[in-house]
């Protein structure tokens, strides 16, 4: 628990920052948010563009928990991980995987679908199991882009080409569609957006709708409202959780391990393993898998990687931090 900082104590400390990514995720080639630093160290507000005030609000929260709060006693120092692949060409793919495999140490790999054509997303799956092999996972990951029809027709195509998966991460956008899903298709569905874009978190309702879609739970310490929130959702809900990041610098990152390291019971590699796609970090060495795995605790920015970051960020972007900011604070004063 923390006693909520005054928003003036906030916009003294707010350094907004922008870093270049390695390849297009998510729409973006450059990642930017804002640090905050408090009593305890730093949090990152980082909210993507499309995200409203009252969402914003609990990615603010979970950043004034980490500055200004106590993150639960960890239960494992290490936290193993999955890649993420972007929509990449076939032969990036593989070389992507191959890094991922080889310099890593990671055998999960997680392949963003439905960005591009089916036959582009069948001919990265091949490649990728091809680069790790039958005892390596895949999961997949749609983001809610396709319809339930086109769900049932692709999904199968896509499996075979996997030569199996894990999981398939939130292929449609509505819950009631995906409990359709799981009903009529033999795959695992995971829930992502689901949970962290519903209207009311503390909706009594809410974690049977998700256990009737889902057989895994997708928890991120910050579109949740912070690490305490999402440990008590993990409770209420009680599917498997995969843990995973927002693509956060290595800064922000902490948020999400000490959420892993929290979770009694972590059976699957976390979705934490998203600093390979960081052309730039806020610290001097970005915090990459060791032997598939990544070491909990916080990191204090760089001041020069800092300053760097800092200074890529245009007068008028800063300016829609330093708003945005207050706004996703005025959803948290009572």
């Amino acid at each position: 628990m923390f006693d909520l900082p005054g928003l003036t104590d906030l916009l003294e400390t707010a350094t907004p920052f922008a870093l270049p990514l390695r390849r297009t995720f998510r729409g973006l080639d450059v990642r930017d948010g804002v640090l905050l630093r408090g009593p305890v160290g730093w949090g990152e507000f980082a909210p993507f563009d499309d995200y409203d005030d009252v969402a914003a609000g609990r990615w603010l929260r979970c950043a004034i928990e980490a500055a200004y709060g106590q993150w639960p006693e960890p239960v494992r120092a290490t936290i193993r991980v999955n890649a993420i692949l972007p929509s990449l060409a076939v032969a990036e793919a593989r070389d992507w995987t191959l890094r991922a495999r080889d310099e890593f140490g990671v055998r999960t790999v997680k392949v963003k679908v439905a960005e591009s054509s089916p036959s582009e997303d069948l001919a990265r799956l091949v490649a990728v199991r091809e680069v790790l092999g039958s005892e390596g996972r895949i999961r997949i990951d749609g983001n809610g882009r396709w319809t339930l029809t086109e769900a049932e027709a692709i999904l199968p195509q896509l499996v075979r080409a996997a030569g199996g998966v894990e999981y398939v991460e939130q292929p449609l956008d509505q819950l009631g569609d995906m409990r359709r899903l799981r009903e009529s298709i033999g795959v695992p569905l995971a829930v992502d957006e689901g949970l962290r874009r519903a209207p009311d978190l503390s909706d009594p309702a809410l974690p049977e709708l998700i256990r009737a879609a889902g057989d895994v739970l997708v928890l991120k310490a910050g579109p949740l409202g912070g690490v305490a929130v999402a440990i008590e959702l993990a409770k209420r809900i009680g599917l498997p959780v995969v843990v995973s990041g927002a693509l956060d610098s290595s800064v922000g990152l902490a948020a999400g391990l000490a959420l892993a390291a929290g979770i009694a019971d972590l059976p699957l590699d976390c979705g934490l393993g998203t600093g390979a796609l960081l052309a730039a970090d806020l610290v001097d060495q970005t915090i990459l898998p060791t032997a598939g795995a990544l070491a909990i605790g916080r990191r204090a920015p760089d001041a020069d990687a800092l300053a760097a970051a800092a200074a890529g960020v245009a007068p008028v972007r800063q300016q829609w931090w330093v708003q945005r900011l207050s706004a996703a604070y005025g959803t948290l004063v009572p």
